[in-house]
């Protein structure tokens, strides 16, 4: 493991033009992707907020082949859970409120010394320790 997909990432091989940069990186680095089961929940709750469709069905297709067959999905654990609640602490005191769900991933990313991919590395840069990459061009 070495790198965690954020949902901007495992999105974008279902878009009709999908980032060039993004779909190289994703086949370069196959063997050392995970993602967080927040993301896989964000991923799930979209499809789900779809009508039935074409795309759905694609949707469905692509999140049972390739997103969980082949991409290990990690847990919001304790250690994640007592991370999560000291970056909270942190940033309240502060005067910042984040998203819940980008704690959570960040949490994952970080206790299992993961670099946390997303194109919405402003949303993470907050967090202390936590490795970022942008994968698109």
């Amino acid at each position: 493991m070495r790198y965690l997909l954020d949902t901007n990432i495992l999105s974008e091989p279902m878009k009709p033009d999908p980032d060039s940069s993004v779909m190289r990186k994703l086949s370069r680095h196959r063997t050392t992707l995970v993602t967080a089961s927040i993301v896989w929940h964000e991923l799930n709750y979209g499809c789900a907020r779809l009508p039935t469709s074409k795309k759905r069905s694609r949707l469905e297709k692509y999140l049972a082949n390739v997103v969980q067959a082949s991409i290990p999905i990690l847990a919001y654990d304790e250690r994640a859970a007592a991370w999560h609640a000291q970056e909270r602490a942190r940033l309240a005191a502060k005067g910042m409120t984040l998203s819940h769900a980008d704690g959570q991933i960040a949490a994952i990313a970080c206790v299992n010394k993961l670099v946390l991919v997303t194109r919405n590395t402003k949303d993470f840069g907050c967090f202390t320790k936590l490795k970022l990459e942008n994968w698109f061009s």
